[in-house]
């Protein structure tokens, strides 16, 4: 059976990518063929989540174990059949191609064609141009109004002061019950 996935992203209201996939490839060789086809880099962890129909995450899917225990069922990309989660018309996945900012694509399995096979995936509709992938943390500070400067991740030289504590200026009041030494008998 082929699945036919409708890929968008909420970054770009343009972009539309359409994956021809066959059902009994593993969510590794799609996540493979996700970033090949949009020109990511494979250097970036990236997971999968089933969806509700309102896109709240359910199971997810990972490059590698996690260790998340016994408790929870771990499914990892590379040995996860794509038909051993997906069944239905219409269900709906996340894949999130930037962990630390949770940038997504949102994908809905649109159509299932019995019958048939494929060899290897294949985009049959590309639509606009893929969000720029950046490193999470070159996109967490860029992400912000104005540019890195103005990011509540950006690093500026005054943010541990000069590296002198002024130990006179420390109230005593706020260390009452601690077993703080006074301060000359810090030199």
């Amino acid at each position: 059976m082929i699945y036919r996935f409708l890929m968008l992203s909420d970054e770009n209201d343009f972009f539309r990518r359409e994956i021809q996939i066959d059902s009994e490839a593993t969510f590794l060789e799609l996540n493979d063929f996700i970033l090949k086809s949009v020109g990511y880099s494979p250097s970036e962890m990236t997971t999968f989540y089933l969806c509700d129909e309102d896109w709240n995450k359910g199971q997810e899917i990972t490059l590698m174990d996690m260790g998340m225990g016994s408790e929870y069922d771990t499914y990892l990309m590379g040995e996860t059949k794509l038909d051993e989660l997906l069944e239905d018309k219409g269900q709906r996945l996340l894949f999130v191609f930037d962990m630390l900012s949770e940038r997504a694509f949102f994908m809905e399995l649109a159509e299932l064609i019995p019958g048939e096979t494929l060899d290897k995936p294949v985009v049959t509709l590309s639509e606009g141009k893929a969000p720029e992938q950046t490193s999470s943390l070159e996109f967490a500070e860029t992400r912000s109004i104005g540019g890195a400067a103005n990011s509540p991740f950006a690093l500026d030289d005054d943010l541990f002061g000069d590296g002198e504590i002024d130990l006179d200026e420390l109230d005593p009041e706020g260390f009452d019950g601690l077993d703080v030494p006074d301060a000359e008998s810090l030199y």
